[in-house]
């Protein structure tokens, strides 16, 4: 059993986004510049020559395309998922 939780120093606007992205089902407005600024309070954004942006939180990176519309895609916000968690990272109960 894991003890993660969210770090402290999250504003509102990025615990909101972090419990969109583990919201069940899948929410599919979430928006990508929220990503963004979520995954830059936690981690290390990056955005490459290609156009794709790699997202670093400690030794894990996910590298993401910026959607073709302001959501991120069902896929995308598992894999986000995914990488919080292995991060250690999970939005505080409620």
């Amino acid at each position: 059993m894991s003890n993660s939780s969210e770090p402290v120093h999250l504003n509102n606007h990025h615990r909101t986004t972090l419990a969109k992205i583990y919201q069940h089902p899948v929410n599919h407005n979430l928006e990508w510049k929220d990503v963004l600024s979520l995954m830059a309070a936690v981690g290390v954004v990056e955005e490459r020559r290609d156009g794709k942006y790699a997202l670093t939180l400690g030794s894990v990176v996910e590298v993401l395309e910026r959607p073709k519309h302001k959501d991120v895609s069902a896929q995308e916000i598992l894999n986000l998922r995914r990488m919080l968690t292995n991060a250690g990272l999970e939005p505080a109960p409620s």
